[in-house]
């Protein structure tokens, strides 16, 4: 099981009340949430192995070197350039998360220069075994693989409602299958990520395309063509979009090959504590002993 941890720590943030805080009155409805989605989703789904993947760049610089605009509107105004807008009190809790997961033991594996995306689609293609892929980022759909088992558990609607989501869930939703999902974002775009896509393509239109002509490659060629079967107003938009279709496929796929050690990451659900003295520091300093005690039972039932 492969956490997309940023995505459930934010989902934590904003579902569990601010009122959650520590002795000191410092929030940690993040923490105590994401443990909480935590020993919830190991109580279900029993995995032998849970890694935390964080973004140890969320905004890579190979990315934006490519797309200028690639989550541009998420910088923080007053922080510099690399640094992500975050609010105030989630901030101070994400060091808190950090330091609690290493102290249970739960393997967290972030690669300087790349996303939790990119550390997640390299292990999932490195996974010998099936892959249960935790986020509330449809971007990993391009992941799902019915043969090596690998599904994505959407969490938009909460971890306790996540969507189980397959092959056929990907074609029922977007009308192409997994394997051309990253072709269809391209197409269609995302303004939560700052990607323009095609002018006037959007889900139904870029289903089309890549049903008709297979992939981002064919749609381009047809587009050359004046014999091919667009209309013309479809034909001019994917060729006005040429400077763009150049470089976005390398901005929304995922790096499947990640520079990273196996022993990072690929070891047994932990049944006890790493460090249990500072586990019994963390939860006492941050009034975390009901959430983390919870998790330690779950975690030594399934483990």
């Amino acid at each position: 099981m492969l956490l997309d941890t940023a995505s459930l720590y934010f989902r934590a943030y904003f579902g569990v009340p601010e009122s959650v805080k520590a002795p000191d009155g410092t929030p940690v409805n993040a923490v105590r949430g994401l443990l909480d989605f935590v020993a919830r989703l190991v109580e279900d789904r029993s995995p032998t192995r849970l890694v935390a993947c964080m973004d140890a760049d969320w905004r890579p610089q190979f990315r934006v070197d490519a797309i200028a605009s690639y989550k541009a509107h998420r910088v923080a105004s007053e922080a510099g350039p690399d640094e992500e807008e975050i609010p105030d009190t989630l901030a101070p809790q994400v060091p808190v998360i950090e330091q609690v997961l290493d102290a249970l033991g739960i393997a967290r594996v972030g690669v300087a220069g790349f996303e939790a995306d990119d550390v997640i689609a390299t292990m999932a293609t490195l996974s010998t075994v099936p892959v249960d892929i935790v986020t509330g980022d449809r971007d990993l759909f391009q992941l799902v693989d019915d043969k090596r088992g690998v599904r994505v558990l959407y969490t938009v609607k909460g971890v306790a409602a996540h969507e189980v989501i397959d092959e056929a869930a990907v074609l029922e939703r977007y009308g192409v299958p997994a394997s051309a999902y990253a072709d269809f974002a391209t197409l269609r775009g995302d303004a939560s990520d700052g990607l323009p896509g095609v002018k006037g393509v959007g889900d139904k239109t870029a289903a089309q395309l890549i049903v008709e002509y297979g992939d981002l490659a064919g749609v381009r060629a047809a587009a050359a063509d004046p014999t091919a079967k667009l209309t013309p107003a479809r034909r001019a938009r994917i060729v006005e979009a040429s400077d763009y279709l150049d470089v976005a496929p390398g901005v929304v796929r995922v790096v499947r090959e990640v520079p990273m050690a196996p022993d990072a990451w690929d070891r047994p659900l932990p049944t006890e504590p790493a460090d249990a003295a500072a586990l019994d520091a963390l939860r006492r300093r941050w009034g975390l002993t009901g959430p983390v005690n919870r998790l330690l039972d779950v975690l030594a039932a399934h483990g």
